[in-house]
């Protein structure tokens, strides 16, 4: 039973101290302009509780993008294989065409659970990874894969140590028991995020394109009620999206710990389950064209069901009393905004209602299976464009939908703050193969499997290549008998990348060099790169050298995307990654997903033969900047990479088309710890060694350790002409630098000479031992 519900607030009555103090008193996220701007200008009235809190909710940055909107829309985010843009909870592109000319999509999300996880490590990591599959069900999908980009503080902190095992714990403890493979992922340990830690989540997912649900009304949707399915409301989660849009405070933290969401992962599998047996219903019924679908994330019942009504110009009325809840006297704006886990909204014809309540409750029986869980019509939608929330007989919103969902636009002022980093002049090693051992056993470059062997990559029976087994986790998605032949060959490889070291140089070029390293990972396995997702990572955008950062960024990505041709499908935007001690780097998270038609085109990173040749794509540059050679000496440096687009470009239909042809025996993006660390991976698997020789004027330390991109190729000699001859059609700079050998030794410019045994065992063991 709900409590009733409190007093309107006369703000304009006021002063603007005692403003400050009653939103503080009632912990709503409002500044005191933005108060007095609902009272005197949207709503025209004195708010009331719930519409105080719904507003500090939907008009956070988190929900409506208030200062970043009029940035993303300088991102390309059409072309012709996208079918679903970043417009709904998340984004389609097509990979494959039955004989029919149906398209299959693959349905990406991209989301962060930051604050939450910084606070609450095993939950919010959890319930970061559930949101996110629900929102790629909600678009009548079948959710088959994720991945996460993690973000940690300094791994020799204690403090550091414990949340990281809690989110690989969370996520692990999630998507293990859903039964959804994470199939790719990156991992990186800066002191910048000591008070702030990342987790982003991205989710893949299929449907075919005449089978897509959208979030949004349908049209003639007069008659449509709403349906909430899942858990029951109860208080859990409630502010987080207007705490997501709050500097993290020590002072806080243990108040702000309610404000994270509790998961329920065996529940998930349940909906999910009982989801896709509703997809086949409303297929069957030719109903795909007249429901509307979506999670219950930020804003739980209140911005679920306003977004889903005003997308299509409708209004919405919501019963409260009518809601299930599991906490006794819960007040009214707790039950409408609470962020409680494991909860769809449906939108469906009113004579369609009765079989959706019948599916959950009865078929697949939601209160037997979680105290409480059900599926109830809570409200309906409105003609008149109003939306409506009634707690029994009482109003307790009432106010147009459209302006609940714009929010308060926010156009804040960005000033460049002039960083003047300098480049080190750092003496050449006296010892190389030492300085090697140091960068293989680095945390930023050490082998990941102790993070990995935590998920499930297997589950489903679709993955090819596990994450850690090559630049980027492949999958096959079709492999099934219930999908056309044709199209069961068809594979996507993801991949996602940040380097926070390049972002805090230069955020612009920081962001470029996200977007270019995450296609060429994808690239590295055989894939053709198709699009992005970003999840964009900064401090507080009222600060004006901050929100110049996230300007930066974008700014990055839109050459970046607009020079590869890559459209951005998905993403999201998190502010306020900041604390006492400061703001995190410039982080932009990004996704790349590539499609292969023939998964048995695949390779992987792994040398394959002796005495094969090795190539050089992409020529060394004295670019150390922000390397992980330049962190061992304390140094960050100055001079970061700066790809040619255009050349990079080249780069990868090069390297496409050489793979294709099936040229290539095996590939490696060089990153972190350059040319030398990625020819050590090389050897590792199959205990192969290499004897190198780079040309250049360079220093042999830059030669070697600057994370220049570019990649390495192992080649069959026979195969030599016809790959210089692709090379050089597409005009890449390469060199042939050396081969492969049986003797198991690495040996690079006649200055390093180590065992691959000896490399390997610190590669292995580099993060294992830092992270007891």
């Amino acid at each position: 039973m709900l409590s009733q519900p409190d007093h309107s607030f006369d703000f304009l009555a006021l002063s603007q101290q005692q403003v400050a103090e009653r939103l503080r008193a009632h912990t709503i996220a409002l500044s005191v302009d933005e108060a007095l701007i609902l009272q005197r200008d949207i709503l025209k009235r004195p708010p009331t509780l719930a519409e105080l809190v719904l507003w500090s909710i939907q008009g956070s940055e988190h929900c409506s993008y208030r200062s970043s909107r009029r940035f993303l829309k300088s991102l390309i985010t059409e072309s012709p294989h996208v079918i679903l843009g970043p417009k709904e909870d998340a984004g389609i592109v097509a990979v494959a065409a039955d004989k029919s000319g149906l398209r299959y999509g693959i349905v990406m999300s991209h989301e962060s659970h930051n604050h939450p996880s910084q606070l609450v490590p095993y939950e919010g990591a959890a319930t970061g990874v559930g949101g996110n599959i629900r929102d790629v069900c909600c678009m009548g999908a079948e959710v088959i894969a994720i991945a996460d980009g993690l973000r940690f503080g300094d791994i020799h902190r204690s403090e550091t140590r414990r949340i990281a095992q809690g989110v690989v714990a969370g996520i692990a403890g999630y998507g293990n028991p859903v039964g959804v493979p994470t199939i790719a992922g990156d991992v990186y340990y800066d002191a910048g995020y000591n008070e702030n830690c990342l987790v982003t989540v991205v989710t893949l997912g299929i449907v075919r394109e005449d089978q897509i649900i959208h979030s949004y009304a349908p049209p003639d949707a007069e008659q449509h009620v709403f349906i909430l399915v899942g858990k029951p409301t109860d208080s859990s989660g409630f502010g987080g999206a207007s705490f997501a849009s709050a500097d993290l405070s020590n002072d806080d933290i243990e108040m702000n710990k309610g404000a994270v969401q509790e998961p329920n992962a065996f529940l998930e599998r349940h909906l999910l389950k009982s989801t896709y047996a509703l997809f086949e219903k409303i297929r069957a019924k030719n109903l795909t064209h007249r429901v509307g679908f979506k999670d219950l994330g930020a804003g739980g019942i209140a911005c679920a069901s306003v977004e889903l009504a005003d997308a299509s110009g409708y209004g919405a009325e919501i019963h409260l009393e009518k809601v299930p809840v599991n906490v006794k006297q819960l007040p009214p704006h707790v039950a409408l905004c609470s962020e409680t886990q494991e909860r769809f909204m449906w939108l469906v014809p009113n004579d369609f209602a009765d079989e959706v309540l019948h599916h959950y409750n009865v078929i697949f029986a939601l209160p037997d299976i979680s105290v409480g869980a059900k599926a109830a019509i809570v409200g309906r939608i409105r003609t008149d464009g109003m939306y409506v929330v009634k707690s029994f007989d009482e109003e307790i919103v009432h106010a147009r939908a459209s302006d609940v969902t714009k929010g308060i636009l926010q156009n804040r002022p960005y000033t460049n703050p002039q960083r003047n980093y300098v480049e080190p002049q750092l003496p050449e090693p006296q010892n190389y193969n030492e300085m090697l051992l140091k960068l293989l056993s680095h945390e930023n470059i050490a082998s990941r499997a102790p993070i990995f062997e935590n998920y499930d990559k297997q589950v489903q029976g679709r993955t090819v290549l596990e994450a850690g087994k090559a630049d980027a986790g492949v999958i096959q998605p079709f492999n099934e008998t219930t999908y056309p032949e044709e199209i069961r060959a068809t594979g996507v490889a993801l991949s996602v990348d940040q380097c926070p070291r390049f972002n805090r140089i230069d955020p612009y070029w920081g962001a470029v060099n996200a977007v270019v390293e995450s296609a060429r990972n994808v690239t590295a396995v055989g894939a053709k790169p198709i699009a992005i997702t970003d999840c964009l990572c900064f401090g507080n955008p009222e600060k004006p050298e901050q929100m110049w950062e996230f300007t930066e960024s974008v700014r990055g990505i839109a050459d970046a995307c607009r020079a590869l041709g890559l459209p951005v499908i998905s993403g999201n935007v998190s502010f306020y990654n900041e604390s006492s001690s400061g703001a995190i780097p410039p982080s932009p998270m990004i996704s790349c997903l590539g499609k292969i038609d023939d998964v048995k085109k695949i390779i992987d990173k792994h040398f394959k033969k002796s005495h094969s040749q090795l190539f050089l794509m992409n020529l060394r540059q004295d670019e150390c900047g922000g390397s992980v050679y330049y962190a061992l000496h304390n140094e960050l440096g100055k001079k970061l990479p700066q790809p040619d687009l255009s050349g990079v470009s080249r780069e990868l239909a090069a390297l496409h088309e050489a793979i294709d042809q099936q040229l290539i025996l095996s590939a490696h993006d060089i990153s972190e710890g350059g040319v030398a660390v990625a020819l050590a991976e090389m050897s590792f698997e199959n205990e192969i060694g290499v004897n190198i020789h780079l040309n250049g004027e360079l220093p042999i330390s830059k030669k070697i350790f600057s994370e220049t991109g570019g990649f390495i190729l192992e080649v069959m000699p026979e195969n030599r002409a016809r790959l210089q001859k692709i090379l050089n059609n597409h005009q890449v700079a390469f060199e042939m630098i050396g081969e492969t050998q049986s003797d198991k030794m690495l040996r690079m410019q006649s200055c390093v000479e180590i065992s691959v045994q000896d490399a390997k065992n610190v590669f292995l063991n580099g993060l294992r031992e830092k992270m007891l």
